[in-house]
């Protein structure tokens, strides 16, 4: 049982790292967007709450100026706090924010797991009062993550799963998968609180089997912490088929999208990509367009036209 562990282990980690890989390689190749469908700007911008500053004559002449305090802010209460969620419904938002901190608290147990087994190959002692600091600190945090990752995952998925059922205004816009991800969600944090509370308490074991995976010489662990070890590497694997990617794409909503208010300067990189997307051929027919011409010949038809 030991190397079937240890493959599924070693298969997910691979499996979930390269295709999040090439989504966001994807997602990073995409077109610039448009300015227009991202107006009117959002807190963390260098316009006021009255206007925005595409209303200012000769914005793109005038010093640019970035709030960084508000914008981490900002960033940390939608991410951490969900505050769109609890301001619009907040019967909706106690089922949902710990079941956003259980996924997230989950995947940071199991990086402080693996962080933990290389702190033991050093010869840093992982434990409560360890004499160092690192192993104190990830003993702590190991601890604490865990303990909330299974009790506050459990609690959201089980709200998530009665409220999306009972609820017909969410029942109406839910999909198969949604209850599927929150069945397997359940059974993830449900597995890993019994492994916690039954087994290893202090997750030693589960630090050992990492030092394993790591020095390539697997170990057996007790049948409570191999089902967990088995539905967290099929979670891995399954992940990249859901909308889990949001917790990085939404990243790029802000930083690339939402808060994008480069001015296009002359002889900017900005300048050269859209460039680039003027010179594409377009490749399909309307009334309204000619094929095989360049956008910004298009354009440029346009322009001639509105003219005459």
């Amino acid at each position: 049982m030991r190397y079937l562990l240890a493959v599924i282990t070693y298969f997910g980690y691979i499996f979930v790292i390269t295709l999040y890989t090439l989504k966001l390689k994807k997602y990073l190749s995409l077109p610039v967007h448009l300015r227009s469908e991202v107006y009117p700007e959002i807190p963390g911008s260098q316009g006021s709450r009255e206007k925005s500053q595409y209303e200012s004559l000769d914005w793109w002449t005038k010093p640019h100026r970035k709030n960084r305090l508000r914008r981490f802010w900002f960033l940390f209460k939608d991410y951490f706090l969900l505050a769109e969620y609890f301001r619009r419904n907040r019967a909706y938002w106690v089922f949902l924010y710990p079941w956003h901190i259980g996924f997230i608290t989950l995947i940071t147990f199991h990086i402080l797991s693996f962080f933990g087994a290389v702190a033991l190959l050093l010869g840093v002692p992982v434990v409560s009062g360890s004499p160092s600091f690192i192993g104190n600190t990830l003993y702590s945090f190991s601890l604490i993550t865990g303990a909330i990752s299974f009790t506050a995952g459990l609690f959201g998925s089980v709200g998530m799963l009665i409220t999306r059922l009972t609820r017909r205004d969410l029942r109406d816009y839910a999909t198969p998968q949604n209850y599927f991800t929150y069945i397997f969600l359940l059974a993830v944090f449900l597995g890993g609180l019994y492994a916690w509370l039954s087994v290893d308490p202090k997750f030693m074991e589960y630090r050992e089997f990492w030092k394993g995976l790591i020095t390539l010489k697997p170990i057996d662990v007790k049948p409570a912490s191999e089902v967990h070890i088995v539905l967290f590497a099929l979670l891995l694997i399954y992940l990249p088929f859901t909308r889990s990617l949001h917790y990085v794409t939404r990243l790029f909503g802000f930083l690339l999208i939402r808060w994008d208010d480069a001015p296009n300067a002359k002889g900017s990189l900005l300048e050269t990509k859209i460039k680039e997307m003027l010179d594409q051929r377009v490749d399909w027919k309307g009334p309204h367009i000619r094929t095989g011409s360049t956008w910004s010949q298009l354009a440029s038809e346009s322009m001639s036209q509105d003219k005459k």
